[in-house]
């Protein structure tokens, strides 16, 4: 029929898809908003959380093992996977798009951290002597994986005709430095869903979230979300919660790293009964709901999806310079920055304000939700569609006059 447009055709390439990840999360909330406007073709082994009515999955099959194993696994399947639905079965594509380097021929690429920043900047805790024995073969697949993803981003982040949306601009920088990008770079920051994020919600469930976690009236909570937890700050944290020794200050991890690395120092800090380590879960408005302050003083963070969300809950927040999510807090006004997440005595003042002062915390809190409000994923949704058709259209896939419509 005339007059009716086809949509442009877009694989998708990762690994996996959930709402539990944040890399993950944002493609999972820009599929779902993008999909009236696009036809996308998945290539993941797993997807949880989006509609499948929405996208077409193609799944690839997973393989146990280390995680470098399976990177590499997927990353050689998922080219033959669209190497046989090309020839055998007529699929083409206007566009492939990626987040992160999951294939050698992507056209867009979102990048949501680069690695040979992450590996300078936590090099030290890499190190064999600061870790225990039983965390040796952990550590030295870390090694191994990390060498994997630095070369494949030499090979594809330095072309220059590859466009990159960054999550933050100290992700852009990074690029900059490490690949000499300084051409066809984007910055999307990453959103939040303001109906599950907001002071009201985290006012509706305080009650049932502190008692199920064993949390009285007067302790004073501080939480960290995500995984790699020496990437996130964790021995800072310990360092300066142990510094403070203060009975009613309690710490709340929920992730799914290994504890075992950190049970020496929260004997050696007498921080035993006082830091509580919790698995994730879907609904973590739950752990907002039960804190009273996060705390995030990240060694590497190329965003930083739960100090927004923890914002958009009028939760006051203390966040480092080195996540990309402290481009968009005030110090001061709706939370407070870290300048060196390396060392606990500037975090130890920070903590102390907000323990001593409730109603500065409430104050920054109440700032720190409006700042969260201009951060929602239909912002990030609408930024990433503009990006999407101007690729197309220097291919002339899709008219220029369409870049005009809602771009």
């Amino acid at each position: 029929m005339t007059g009716i447009k086809k949509k442009p055709r877009i694989a998708v390439i990762s690994p996996f898809l959930d709402r539990q990840h944040g890399t993950e999360r944002c493609v999972v909330e820009q599929l779902q908003g993008l999909a009236d406007d696009f036809e996308f073709h998945v290539y993941s082994a797993r997807i949880e959380g989006l509609d499948l009515d929405k996208i077409v999955w193609h799944r690839i099959p997973s393989i146990a093992g280390p995680h470098a194993a399976r990177y590499l696994w997927f990353f050689f399947a998922n080219h033959i996977a669209r190497w046989v639905d090309r020839n055998f079965r007529g699929a083409t594509y206007d566009l492939v798009y990626s987040p992160g380097i999951n294939c050698l021929d992507a056209q867009l690429i979102a990048v949501h951290i680069v690695f040979a920043e992450f590996r300078q900047r936590v090099g030290e805790t890499l190190r064999f002597r600061r870790n225990p024995r039983s965390f040796w073969p952990r550590l030295l697949h870390r090694k191994v994986f990390y060498r994997l993803i630095i070369s494949l981003e030499r090979r594809i982040y330095k072309r220059r005709d590859l466009p990159l949306v960054a999550v933050s601009n100290k992700v852009r920088d990074d690029l900059r430095r490490f690949y000499g990008r300084e051409q066809n770079l984007f910055v999307v920051y990453n959103g939040i869903d303001a109906k599950k994020f907001s002071p009201a919600v985290r006012q509706s469930l305080r009650a049932n979230a502190r008692d199920t976690l064993g949390y009285s009236s007067s302790d004073f909570v501080m939480l960290l979300i995500g995984n790699d937890w020496n990437k996130k700050g964790l021995p800072c944290l310990l360092e300066a919660a142990g510094r403070l020794q203060q009975p009613r200050l309690k710490i709340l991890v929920a992730g799914s790293d290994d504890r075992s690395p950190f049970q020496s120092l929260l004997e050696q800090l007498s921080l035993a009964s006082s830091v509580q380590f919790v698995s994730p879960r879907p609904d973590t408005e739950f752990f907002y709901a039960a804190a009273d302050a996060y705390t995030g003083p990240s060694m590497e963070d190329a965003f930083g999806i739960p100090p927004l969300e923890a914002m958009a809950c009028a939760l006051p927040v203390i966040v480092s310079r080195q996540s990309g999510i402290s481009e968009l807090v005030t110090h001061g006004e709706d939370g407070y920055i870290v300048e060196n997440p390396q060392r606990p005595e500037e975090l130890v003042t920070l903590i102390a304000k907000l323990y001593e002062n409730t109603e500065l915390g409430q104050r920054l809190g109440r700032k720190a939700a409006e700042t969260a409000l201009r951060y929602t994923w239909d912002r990030n949704v609408r930024e990433l569609r503009g990006i999407l058709l101007q690729t197309l259209a220097k291919t002339n896939l899709v008219e220029a006059s369409s870049l005009q419509q809602d771009a």
